[in-house]
């Protein structure tokens, strides 16, 4: 059977058949902030990384402890980003973890309660080499955003700052040009707000 011919006469090509149901509507990427309540034991980590890793899912943040000691559960916190069908896949999958007892969406949780966002910290510490001009106006800022020197010498301080990760990377831009060496930063902890558990 002869396929029908386009306007310049070669035959037409009709696309492979998919497998797959694709839509033009995208929905929007937003951030969010997962925790996973875990068994503190090896390999653990290393299997919800995993997931990510293997179906291309990003992680912006990633941290983890020990919070119950005689339960020995873990609790890693991770701020991924996605749409929320893709969001919505990632939570689904990290429940099927054996040792994952609980995977809670502190995004998801303070927009049910008509909150901003959930509770979040980080902690940097922020290397800058300054004499002169630059030094005062290193401390002056630094003292602006309430962080605190840890180690200085005559060439350089290391400040240490907590605050939300907007906060941080503002002040990392504005220690840029005061001489910025190096900066080592925590990663995100965060809690639901409110009495109730996450």
């Amino acid at each position: 059977m002869s396929q029908p011919a386009t306007l310049t006469g070669k035959p037409a090509v009709t696309p492979p058949a998919s497998a797959y149901f694709f839509e033009d509507r995208q929905d929007p990427e937003e951030a969010h902030t997962l925790t996973v309540l875990v068994d503190n034991e090896p390999g653990v980590l290393a299997r919800v990384i995993g997931l990510f890793s293997g179906r291309g899912y990003n992680i912006e943040s990633l941290t983890v402890s020990e919070t119950e000691h005689e339960k020995h559960l873990s609790r890693i916190t991770i701020v991924t980003r996605g749409s929320r069908a893709v969001l919505e896949q990632i939570k689904n999958q990290l429940a099927r973890i054996v040792p994952v007892h609980r995977v809670t969406d502190l995004s998801e949780v303070a927009r049910e309660r008509n909150q901003e966002k959930p509770l979040e910290r980080e902690l940097a510490l922020v290397k800058v080499a300054g004499r002169g001009e630059n030094r005062l106006e290193a401390l002056r800022l630094a003292d602006a955003f309430k962080a605190e020197v840890v180690d200085a010498t005559t060439e350089h301080f290391v400040f240490q700052m907590t605050g939300r990760s907007a906060k941080v990377e503002q002040f990392i831009s504005i220690m840029q040009p005061m001489g910025l060496v190096e900066v080592c930063r925590t990663g995100v902890a965060a809690l639901s707000r409110g009495a109730e558990a996450s």
